[in-house]
């Protein structure tokens, strides 16, 4: 499409330049001839004289008749000469793309081709406009049309002897040495064009003025760059699937594997010294309640021992755990007595502590209970210090349930959430612990119920609150504590193979490995 524009447009300033020579010898030879019938007639009495320029005026306006035959000619023979001109370099282009297709010419033949067409244009350009500024001052003689149809002549036959010798050397392929010598030169030209294009590239892209061609430039270059990293992935894949790693990559994987035993270690040592500065009144609290456990065991084996001596039969336990009550309300009563001697040595007795704030909660859960379910369903009611002043309630067995369902329907209680359930093995018995809350009434409170230690058995309070379902489930997985009603009473944490229960006081590993 390039070259048919090309030849169109080559085409149309061939028919332009022929119809501006014809225009130019049509008004030199009207000035001639004005000038020549001045001359005979004699014309000179008004003292004025025309220039060749005023002349060819009039002969365009007043003798158009007369000229219209010779413009016609010349205009003919213009676009005759202008004719062959455009076949001679159709002909000429279609000899070219023939070759650029056997191989014999390459685009930078075609660029240069074009470069030196567009400069011939511009040098005929400038040739016509100094032709035209010369006719317009009425220097063009006919020595000038001659000059200019010996320039062109000779400039065909230049072009024409180059055509000849190129196609000769293209079918011939002997380049002589002058044509190596031509080409090496536009070898070197074309060598330092690239070199300045390339130094303009830099220049652009150092100011921020990339072009098209060095965005697609960065473009191959950054695709190219992502394939080569695309290999590379996939080289290291293939290395670590067969198992070749490199001696780079073991040393990065001991300073990671170091690296993390380091953090490790630190935070060890962080957890440590956190223990280590722990609060001392917890330590001591740990302490009494080892040394109770200790007491409480001791107590144990010499009332079994004792019974044992005694011959009342090595199966009688009921006689031991009344031993065993019995030192434990002993022990109990011994650090009664300590803790008022201590008080008494500190200078004076305890004095009684400061009313809480939740007493009078206390005292409407144990009146409305009263009540409604009478005075016996209640063994204790009290102020919980331990636990945020928490009104605790301590139910028998036997009302636990009636007693729950009570606090969640009764409207002045309405204790709609169960936030926790655990049980506590105390070895002479075994407590279930209920925490409620009525968030109508904003209220707290604590049921707590104790059950046989050997038949840990009480009702279920799935069916009042949903939420007591898994913590039942742990009691009865860590403690043993059967809930009678449960929909649904599994082992979560240990599984129902395993043997025993490890929360109980005298749980006794059946893998001693475990």
């Amino acid at each position: 499409m390039d070259e048919e524009k090309d030849l169109a447009q080559r085409k149309k300033e061939a028919a332009e330049r022929a119809r501006q020579i014809a225009r130019e010898r049509l008004a030199a030879k009207q000035a001639a001839e004005q000038a020549k019938s001045a001359a005979d007639h004699g014309d000179t009495s008004t003292g004025e004289l025309k220039t060749p320029s005023d002349l060819s005026t009039d002969s365009v306006t007043e003798g158009s008749d007369a000229a219209q035959p010779s413009s016609a000619e010349e205009l003919a023979a213009a676009k005759k000469r202008a004719a062959e001109e455009a076949r001679a370099k159709a002909a000429e282009l279609r000899r070219q793309r023939e070759a650029a297709a056997t191989g014999g010419a390459t685009e930078e033949d075609l660029a240069a081709a074009k470069r030196k067409a567009a400069e011939e244009a511009r040098a005929k350009a400038a040739e016509l406009r100094r032709q035209r500024e010369a006719a317009a001052t009425g220097g063009a003689t006919e020595e000038d049309l001659a000059a200019v149809k010996r320039k062109a002549a000779e400039e065909a036959r230049a072009k024409a002897a180059e055509l000849r010798r190129q196609r000769e050397a293209a079918a011939t392929g002997g380049a002589t040495e002058e044509d190596l010598a031509a080409a090496k030169k536009k070898a070197a030209e074309e060598a330092r064009a690239k070199a300045a294009e390339l130094r303009r590239q830099r220049e652009a892209a150092a100011t921020g003025g990339t072009t098209e061609e060095d965005l697609a430039a960065a473009k191959k270059k950054a695709a190219e760059e992502a394939r080569a990293k695309a290999a590379e992935l996939r080289r290291q894949r293939e290395a670590a699937a067969a198992g070749g790693t490199t001696e780079e990559d073991l040393e990065l994987a001991k300073k990671k594997a170091a690296a993390a035993a380091k953090a490790k270690a630190a935070a060890l040592a962080k957890q440590k010294a956190a223990a280590a500065g722990s609060d001392d009144e917890l330590a001591k609290k740990k302490a009494a309640a080892a040394a109770k456990a200790k007491a409480a065991a001791a107590a144990k084996a010499r009332a079994a021992a004792m019974a044992k001596q005694q011959g009342d039969g090595a199966g009688d336990d009921d006689t031991a755990k009344q031993k065993a009550a019995a030192a434990a309300k002993a022990k109990a009563a011994a650090a009664a007595r300590a803790k008022a001697k201590a008080a008494g040595a500190r200078g004076g007795t305890e004095q009684p502590s400061s009313p809480s704030p939740n007493d009078p909660l206390l005292q409407k859960y144990v009146r409305v209970i009263e009540e409604h379910l009478g005075p016996d369903v209640l063994e204790d009611a009290y102020i919980n210090r331990l636990a945020k002043d928490v009104p605790t309630l301590v139910v028998n067995k036997e009302a636990y349930y009636k007693v729950a369902e009570f606090l969640k329907y009764n409207e002045q209680l309405r204790f709609d959430y169960l936030s926790e359930l655990h049980g506590t093995d105390f070895q002479t018995h075994m407590e279930v612990y209920v925490h409620l809350y009525s968030y109508p009434k904003r209220q707290p409170v604590a049921l707590k119920v104790k059950i046989d230690r050997d038949n840990p058995e009480i009702d279920s309070l799935v069916p009042l609150w949903p939420g007591a379902n898994w913590p039942e489930c742990e009691a009865y997985d860590l403690l043993g504590i059967r809930f009678r009603g449960h929909p649904n009473l599994i082992r979560i944490f240990l599984g129902e193979q395993w043997v025993g229960h490890p929360l109980r006081k005298d749980y006794e590993p059946y893998d001693a490995e475990v």
